[in-house]
């Protein structure tokens, strides 16, 4: 008898635990969210099925002429663990910097640089710097420097400012066909572009 009771009782708790997912099941509906609850870095949100876009530095180069050298040096102090600024300083964790505006990448004198940094091809211009200070990571794929980057555009362009005058005879500022090129690469997508596009795509009205 006292079996019997014990298993009428499992039996019973077996039978309400199953209803009990039965109606919630039905009660509950999972949903997909609007948009991702964490924030994955570089990447947009997509929950409009359309195309992702990959986040990008914002152009810099038509605000160096105006940029405070003073506080990009300030902002600069964080690299002094790891690289010189100063002509003729020796080598550290990284490649000293003096005279790096226009200098061939990968080109420092005596440093050992990663395999991925040698195999570019061109040099450190004002607009190869800003992609590299927003992400080293994102710009040079396999690079050694663990530097999350500058993520304002208004740093990154003070430290430009402050690079550029590293140098015996300091390059020029950019010129405007420089910048119109920079804002052509980096500027963000309109947010209407799909909706030209469609319309430059789709047939001209009839004339009457």
């Amino acid at each position: 008898m006292e079996f019997n009771k014990i298993f009428a009782a499992i039996l019973v708790a077996g039978i309400i635990a199953s209803l009990t997912g039965f109606i919630s099941h039905k009660l509950v509906h999972p949903h997909a969210l609007p948009e991702n609850a964490y924030k994955i870095e570089g990447v947009a949100d997509n929950a409009g099925g359309g195309p992702v876009v990959v986040a990008k530095a914002e152009p810099v180069l038509a605000l160096l002429a105006n940029a405070d050298i003073a506080k990009g040096e300030q902002s600069a102090k964080v690299c002094a663990t790891c690289h010189s600024f100063v002509k003729g300083g020796a080598n550290a964790i990284g490649p000293g910097l003096w005279d790096v505006v226009n200098h061939d990448k990968g080109a420092h004198a005596g440093f050992a640089y990663s395999d991925a940094l040698k195999n570019m091809d061109g040099t450190w211009s004002y607009a190869s710097l800003n992609k590299f200070l927003w992400k080293p990571k994102a710009y040079v794929e396999g690079t050694k420097m663990n530097f999350v980057g500058l993520k304002k555009p208004e740093d990154r362009a003070n430290v430009i400012a402050y690079l550029r005058t590293l140098s015996d005879s300091p390059a020029g500022l950019p010129s405007a066909a420089q910048i119109d090129a920079e804002n052509a690469e980096l500027a963000p997508p309109a947010a209407d572009a799909p909706a030209a596009e469609e319309a430059a795509a789709a047939p001209a009205p009839a004339a009457h």
